[in-house]
């Protein structure tokens, strides 16, 4: 197994903790992994991204030139990684923020009203959670929800952690939309 993912929004989206978390869920796991993160000098508002990999083989090169899977939370960052990602492969979408649709037909393609959904469980700064949840689902060989809500206290800066309830929820609801 490998999987090769990019995070995608803008600063304040939380998504560089989310390429945290699901690394530190799969390292739970004895999976090997790799996360580099990428983003503007801005703290909040700026372009953000991260890679990771995640593998139960050793990961020669964390280069990604071509992602198995695209988790994207603004227009600009499905404009710049939709060409990327490989043929077959997953692209969630944030349809809060994405006003576009994809154009790509050779992928899978999952829209997600993510930060509807978040606030609808207590926060919007929560939705980067909803996504999380939903990858859990759609791809239960990167980690388990069980392994990501248990690495949350760890990844979650003590000055966030009283939303890590909310997370929690996000984190659920996302996951609960595969069978949607």
């Amino acid at each position: 197994m490998r999987e090769e993912i990019i995070f995608a929004g803008f600063g304040g989206q939380g998504i560089i903790l989310s390429g945290t978390i699901i690394c530190l869920a799969a390292m739970k796991e004895g999976k090997r992994v790799t996360h580099i993160p990428s983003y503007g000098a801005e703290m909040r508002g700026g372009t953000a991204n991260c890679s990771v990999v995640i593998s139960d083989q050793e990961i020669a090169s964390p280069v990604i030139p071509h992602p198995s899977v695209c988790v994207v939370m603004n227009k600009p960052s499905l404009i710049k990684f939709e060409p990327r990602l490989r043929e077959g492969g997953t692209l969630l979408y944030n349809s809060s923020l994405i006003d576009i649709e994809p154009s790509r037909g050779d992928i899978r393609r999952i829209s997600v009203p993510a930060n509807e959904l978040a606030e609808r469980e207590g926060s919007a700064r929560s939705a980067n959670m909803i996504m999380l949840g939903l990858l859990a689902a759609i791809k239960p060989e990167i980690a388990s929800l069980d392994s990501i809500r248990a690495t949350l206290d760890q990844a979650v800066s003590a000055r966030h952690r009283n939303l890590n309830e909310i997370n929690k929820r996000c984190l659920e609801r996302g996951f609960a939309l595969n069978g949607q």
